[in-house]
């Protein structure tokens, strides 16, 4: 049986492994698909403390890093279920069952989608959540990034580097995005920023080959044919197997401010967690927070 068992391996699942392993306890850091969670996605970080510049794959390597030197165990498998028992937890996974003495949930987000015909039919032939990573599979080509917050801004800044046309399709009527960012992307002569406008319907037998584009407004429609589409809209928790363990408020765990649920010895921390702010900075703070809790709430038992 571990001290504590850590759902999720992104910047605050592994701030908090560090954290609790420096505090003296035996950790467990369970992770479903990718270490380093979202922020693998980004292809540069420029408001991390320490670095003027880092991507977000390097970022995640470096967290894994120092979890795994502080002794942390780390493991790829997907929880399915975690109940409250007479020791402390049984958490359920694809791979097998582990026990501990307190749980810290910190599962992220997933992409959110369009919720069109055949989207997730795409995802790898055509659709793509990260210019960083498959960027370079387009180098020289034609791709619409779909957003306008700071997210696909900076995904349609790097892909303006490689391929020869990048279109920017936002459903409202300005980009959302920081002043610096719009800036850099308008200066851009291969980027077209196209506003009040929708995707409407995806184009393509083995892969995506055109986006037929609607404008809210005026209900005209235009088709790009584009070689890939990168989606930058937004996140969405997915917390459904943790709702007879905690308190769900819009899909998100509630916590107080120090990361508590409403069941004792189970903490949550990062974008999962209902708060205001969700950024890398306040994920790896929640981290911390949840794990010294989670230390103080053991030392006590």
């Amino acid at each position: 049986m571990y001290d504590i068992a850590i759902i999720g391996a992104g910047p605050a699942g592994l701030t908090a492994a560090v954290y609790a392993r420096r505090g003296g306890k035996s950790v467990l850091v369970l992770e479903r698909s990718t270490f380093g969670g979202q922020v693998t996605y980004s292809p540069k970080i420029e408001n991390f403390p320490a670095y003027v510049s880092i991507s977000g794959a390097e970022l995640a390597d470096k967290l894994v890093e120092q979890a795994l030197a502080q002794g942390a165990d780390i493991e790829m498998d997907t929880v399915t279920a975690v109940e409250k028992t007479e020791r402390g937890f049984k958490i359920s996974a694809e791979g097998g069952v582990y026990e501990s003495r307190a749980v810290i949930i910190a599962a992220g987000v997933k992409h959110r989608l369009l919720g069109l015909d055949r989207e997730t039919d795409y995802i790898g032939n055509g659709i793509s959540f990260c210019a960083v990573c498959d960027g370079a599979f387009y180098e020289g080509g034609t791709v619409a990034v779909i957003g306008g917050g700071n997210s696909a801004l900076q995904e349609a800044l790097m892909l303006s580097e490689l391929c020869k046309k990048v279109y920017v399709v936002q459903n409202l009527d300005t980009l959302t995005g920081e002043e610096s960012l719009r800036n850099q992307l308008y200066a851009k002569e291969n980027v077209e920023v196209i506003l009040g406008t929708v995707v409407k319907e995806l184009v393509g037998e083995d892969s995506l080959k055109e986006i037929v584009i609607e404008n809210t407004e005026k209900g005209e429609q235009r088709t790009l044919a584009v070689d890939g589409m990168f989606i930058a809209i937004g996140l969405v928790p997915e917390n459904d197997i943790y709702k007879d363990l905690v308190q769900l408020d819009r899909g998100y765990i509630a916590s107080d401010e120090g990361c508590r649920t409403k069941t004792e010895g189970v903490y949550v921390a990062g974008d999962c967690r209902t708060k205001q702010v969700r950024q890398i900075t306040t994920a790896v703070a929640d981290g911390a927070q949840a794990a010294l809790a989670a230390c103080s709430y053991l030392d006590k038992r």
